[in-house]
């Protein structure tokens, strides 16, 4: 009975959870998923303080952004591009995450989540990809996005 009594737990636990995503909560990672999941929240903070330097040290050298049809390649020049958004006083968007995919490795990871509006309104979904650099330091490499519908 006791191995029932764990069972029904776990599915209640399981189920719980179910609930609580579909309410709005934070998505619960684990391990490694964690760990690039806080490293994206860190790098959506450099764009609230306003940071373009703690910014750009997220970058990989290697780094590709989508901007619409022409890709910024490299760490200068997605930096020298991404300047502008850093000029106002107030962020011109915020993003999180709420998706974090690892490979089994440890190496490569996947973020996506909803980017916000100043007002609060869904914009737009990221999607990025992170490769572990030495020293034992996660930095992007990919970067785009996607507009959301604005279906009334």
């Amino acid at each position: 009975m006791k191995w029932m009594n764990l069972a029904v737990a776990g599915l209640l636990a399981a189920a719980s959870a179910v609930a609580a995503a579909g309410a709005g909560a934070a998505p619960a990672f684990t391990g490694v998923q964690e760990q690039v999941a806080n490293v994206e929240r860190a790098f959506a903070a450099t764009m609230k303080a306003r940071d373009h330097a703690a910014f750009v040290n997220f970058l990989s050298e290697e780094a590709i952004f989508e901007a619409g049809d022409k890709a910024q390649r490299g760490k200068k020049v997605v930096a020298a591009e991404w300047a502008k958004f850093f000029v106002k006083a107030d962020a011109p968007f915020s993003w999180e995450p709420d998706q974090v995919e690892v490979l089994a490795s440890g190496t490569l990871a996947k973020t996506s989540g909803p980017v916000y509006a100043p007002d609060g309104k869904l914009i737009a979904r990221f999607n990025s990809v992170w490769r572990l650099e030495a020293p034992n330091t996660w930095r992007i490499v990919f970067d785009g996005g996607s507009e959301v519908c604005g279906i009334k």
